[in-house]
């Protein structure tokens, strides 16, 4: 029995939760986010709550049964409250600005990288050194982050780089004389 598929996903007022077939959608303040469920799963809206069931005593639907019912909950958390990453980025020169719908990255390239921003995320920049990555869904905010960060890693020696606000880097001792 998986622990975590076992409680239901409790839904806030504000957010309405609708199973037609396969697919889950859930609405909300902060937009509409659609799941298909995985064939192993069966998915009901009761009494406030979406309960979650596999349709087999298999390792396989029990798998899928946990990993549904987190998703479901990340769903349904997105579009009332929403996810946000924080980006800092270390180094001399190194900025970021938001211009119309692209993020524009001087990261000590010879020309700026460009980065086009997805239609659901937000991205704000507060200080030149410091990119605000908001939405509804929780697996974009994160590859989006992600994607952010790997246009220049933090790097051991002087700390240069993009990371995330709550990443902390090991330093190195440079080569000595």
């Amino acid at each position: 029995m998986s622990r975590i598929g076992k409680n239901p996903v409790t839904i806030p007022q504000g957010v309405t939760v609708e199973v037609a077939g396969q697919t889950l959608t859930c609405k909300g303040k902060l937009g509409t986010l659609k799941l298909p469920l995985s064939s192993e799963v069966t998915a009901a809206v009761e009494s406030g709550k979406v309960v979650l069931k596999p349709r087999s005593e298999t390792k396989r639907a029990r798998m899928h049964w946990g990993t549904m019912r987190a998703t479901v909950n990340n769903m349904v958390n997105g579009v009332s409250k929403g996810f946000s990453k924080n980006l800092e980025i270390e180094g001399v020169g190194y900025r970021a600005a938001v211009q119309g719908k692209n993020l524009v990255l001087q990261l000590g390239f010879s020309h700026d990288v460009i980065f086009p921003i997805p239609s659901e995320i937000k991205i704000t920049c507060e200080k030149p050194t410091s990119i605000a990555i908001s939405g509804p869904d929780r697996r974009q905010v994160g590859q989006v982050a992600a994607v952010i960060r790997s246009f220049r890693k933090p790097e051991p020696y002087k700390g240069k780089g993009i990371r995330y606000s709550t990443e902390t880097i090991r330093r190195k001792e440079g080569k000595k004389k």
